[in-house]
């Protein structure tokens, strides 16, 4: 075993090649690991595979919105960001680990890769676009090159009503996912729905719908292309567009493949097409689908994660240091920043009090995540409130406030855009339950937020 200390592993290649499968089997041939994931439900499925095969007491499963934590356990599943620091293990893997170019969240997953190592093992997967620029920013990467285990092909248009079943419909938005799925079920009698926004217990039991056959079609956003296995003949494109928080964009090559390789798992062929109002795509990208062609990636997003809190101008000149590395590109316009800077500026009680906690309290607030996206606003005021609480005599945020806030979500009437902001809303309190020691009763509030989103 000594040859094999402290050994840095890529896993390169297109979807439906088992890196995932893979990373777990290796993690649980060590005493001891942890793998971050991209999406909640996916570190929700592969948590589930490992407290089958290993037992309950030996895994861990940490991601923003809930936490299951034995007493002593032996492996971590986790989202990116939720990843433990602090804890060393024989075996790290990030899945997913193109991630290090998204616009929203790209500096995490390229702090993991610079920085996230094993004892034993560190095991980078994801697609081979990410060969070059690993192999220019880390030395000594061992590179092992997937196949994938399965043909995909293009099948063209088709009109919703042709499609055959076992076909999975892409859309980029709740309202498109609905509409798609009503369509599909007056049509051609019943649809799954599969959402990055979905509980984990929403999630399984629209896969079970699936996979048991009672539903012949999926409808779903592009959480779909995270490496969520499901029996999937053919992905339909309804659109080709989404908006990335910033602005409405057509989606990149690699995106289109992500997506679209879902179809055809393990050795069973797949197809990929288009539907609705979607246009054509052209037989040069058509051609670079099908043979995973994709164009390298050179540059990364990157954000200093060595941060300063001795106080707030500290804090921000840290955040705000440059990089003079050709492959990392300074991430901009990240949503903690803004609203650091937005709340430094706009109230003045923050400057008279700056000690150390007091930074990190601040800096650990402006992290909870804007599920919402819609009143700005509205998400101010939350990491203000409870920012309020947290440096309180109590240091908490109270049973009364919490009570409050949920009441006005413990509701079920209303259009699907109203249920889904409900569902945006409660995900932000069930990051405040799941934070360590946050707030009074967390106990209690971890399964009342759990039971509301349910």
């Amino acid at each position: 075993m000594e040859n094999n200390l402290t050994r840095i592993t890529a896993v390169l290649g297109p979807t439906n090649t088992g890196k995932t499968h893979l990373a777990a089997e290796t993690m649980l041939g060590y005493q001891t690991g942890i793998i971050g994931f991209p999406l909640r439900l996916l570190a929700r499925e592969i948590f589930d595979k490992c407290v089958h095969k290993v037992g309950q007491e030996k895994v861990a499963l940490i991601t923003g919105e809930e936490k299951i934590v034995p007493i002593s356990p032996k492996y971590y599943i986790c989202t990116v960001e939720s990843m433990p620091q602090d804890i060393m293990v024989d075996f790290v893997a990030v899945d997913e680990i193109q991630m290090c170019t998204d616009h929203e969240r790209g500096h995490i997953f390229t702090d993991k890769l610079l920085n996230a190592r094993g004892n034993k093992l560190t095991m980078f997967l994801g697609s081979h676009t990410m060969k070059s620029v690993i192999k220019s920013l880390i030395h000594d990467v061992e590179f092992v090159s997937r196949e994938r285990y399965s043909k995909l092909t293009y099948s063209g248009y088709k009109k919703i009503s042709r499609l055959n079943p076992k076909t999975a419909l892409i859309a980029f938005s709740i309202d498109e996912v609905y509409a798609i799925a009503e369509l599909v079920r007056r049509q051609k009698g019943g649809a799954a729905i599969i959402m990055g926004s979905l509980s984990p217990k929403t999630r399984n039991s629209q896969v079970e719908l699936y996979q048991s056959g009672d539903a012949n079609f999926l409808v779903a956003t592009d959480a779909i292309g995270m490496g969520i296995n499901m029996d999937i003949n053919n992905v339909s494109f309804s659109n080709l567009n989404k908006f990335d928080g910033k602005k409405t964009r057509k989606l990149n090559l690699s995106e289109i493949s992500q997506i679209a390789g879902r179809a055809g798992r393990h050795i069973n062929d797949g197809t990929f097409g288009v539907t609705g109002e979607c246009k054509q795509l052209s037989s040069e990208e058509i051609e670079k689908l099908e043979k995973h062609d994709l164009n390298k990636i050179n540059m990364l997003f990157w954000r200093n994660s060595n941060i300063n809190f001795d106080s707030l101008d500290h804090l921000v000149y840290s955040l705000e240091k440059k990089t003079n590395n050709e492959f990392l590109r300074r991430i901009n316009d990240c949503e903690d920043e803004k609203v650091l800077k937005f709340l430094i500026k706009n109230d003045n009680n923050l400057k008279t009090k700056c000690s150390k906690d007091f930074v990190k309290i601040l800096w650990e607030c402006c992290q909870i995540p804007d599920f919402s996206k819609k009143a700005y606003g509205n998400h101010i005021d939350v990491v203000k409130k409870v920012f309020d609480f947290l440096t309180s005599k109590s240091g908490k945020v109270t049973n009364d406030y919490m009570k409050k806030q949920l009441e006005h979500l413990d509701k079920y009437d209303g259009n699907i855009d109203t249920l889904a902001n409900r569902i945006s809303n409660v995900r932000t309190w069930s990051y405040v339950a799941n934070k360590k020691n946050w707030a009074s009763n967390h106990d209690y509030w971890v399964e009342r937020t759990k039971h509301i989103e349910d």
